[in-house]
C-alpha cells in the first residue's frame, strides 16, 4: 500500500462512513479495484480512528451535555438521561451480533459481489424515506433499541449504518435531524469499538511498521472528509432529500455487479 492508496481509502471511508451509502461496501469494492487482496488491518485502525475523531469533533457540545447528564447535573434535562439509556440499549445488538458472528461477517467482507448486492438493499431503504413523514416522535429507550437492531443489520458490508438507522428512526416518525443526531451519536461506541478491536489485533504491526506516514495520511483524510460529510448530510436531511442517495446506491451496486462479473 502506498500514499495514493491511503488517500483513496481515506476519502472513501470519510465520505461513506456518515453518508448513507455504506463505508464497508465501498471499501470492499475499492480494495478489489485497487488490487488489494487482503485488507490492511493497520490501515483499518487509522481510518476508523479518523472518522471517530470526526464525529466526536462535530458533536462535541452535545457530547459534553450528555456527559453532564450522566454525572447528575441538575441543569441537564431529563430527556438527556433518557438519551443516554437509549444509546446504551441501541449499542447492544450490534455488539452482540458482531461478537457472535465475527468469523461469518469477516468472510462476507471478502466478497465484493455480496457487498454490491447489499448496496442495492441500501438503495431501496433510502428510497423508501421519501414517503416517511415527520410525526414529532421523540427518541425513547424502546425506540433506541429498535434503531440499534437496524444498526446491527448494517454490520453486513454494503448495508449503510447511517442509512439504516436514520431510515428506521424516520419510519417511527422521528424528526429527520433528530434521527440523524441519534444515528451519529450511536456510531461513536460502534466506531470506537471497531477501532479498539483493530488496535489490539494489529498493535505489534503498528508499533514496528514502517508505514506510519501512510497510515497518518489515511487518518487525516478520513477525519477531515468525515467531518465535512456530516455537515452536508445534515443539510440534505433537513431539505428532505435523503432518498437521493438511494439512486446512487442502486447505480453503484448494479455497475459493480456488472463489472465484477
Amino acid at each position: 500500500m502506498n500514499i495514493f492508496d491511503a488517500i483513496i481509502l481515506g476519502l472513501v471511508q470519510g465520505l461513506t462512513e456518515f453518508l448513507p451509502i455504506s463505508s464497508s461496501g465501498h471499501l470492499v469494492i475499492c480494495q478489489f479495484l485497487l488490487g488489494i487482496k487482503e485488507p490492511d488491518i493497520g490501515m483499518a485502525v487509522w481510518l476508523h480512528f479518523g472518522t471517530l475523531l470526526a464525529v466526536i469533533a462535530f458533536y462535541r457540545s452535545r457530547i459534553i451535555e450528555i456527559i453532564k447528564s450522566v454525572m447528575g447535573s441538575p441543569a441537564q434535562p431529563e430527556s438527556d438521561r433518557k438519551m443516554v439509556m437509549a444509546l446504551i440499549i441501541g449499542t447492544i445488538p450490534a455488539a452482540v451480533i458482531g461478537l457472535l458472528f465475527e468469523s461469518n461477517i469477516s468472510e462476507m467482507f471478502g466478497s465484493p459481489r455480496f457487498a454490491s448486492m447489499m448496496l442495492l438493499v441500501t438503495g431501496l431503504i433510502l428510497l423508501s424515506t421519501k414517503w416517511m413523514s415527520n410525526r414529532g416522535v421523540k427518541v425513547s429507550i424502546k425506540r433506541g433499541g429498535i434503531i440499534g437492531l437496524a444498526q446491527a443489520f448494517a454490520i453486513l458490508p454494503g448495508i449503510s449504518r447511517s442509512g439504516s438507522t436514520i431510515g428506521c428512526a424516520m419510519l417511527m416518525g422521528i424528526e429527520p435531524a433528530k434521527a440523524a443526531e441519534f444515528s451519529f451519536l450511536l456510531s461513536i461506541p460502534v466506531i470506537g469499538g471497531a477501532f479498539l478491536i483493530d488496535l489490539v489485533r494489529s498493535f505489534e504491526k503498528l508499533l514496528y511498521s514502517g508505514d506510519i506516514v501512510i497510515y497518518l495520511v489515511g487518518l487525516t483524510v478520513s477525519g477531515a472528509v468525515g467531518y465535512v460529510s456530516i455537515h452536508y448530510l445534515l443539510k440534505i436531511i433537513r431539505r428532505g432529500r435523503l432518498f437521493f442517495f438511494g439512486f446512487y446506491c442502486l447505480v453503484v451496486g448494479t455497475v459493480s455487479l456488472i463489472f465484477i462479473g
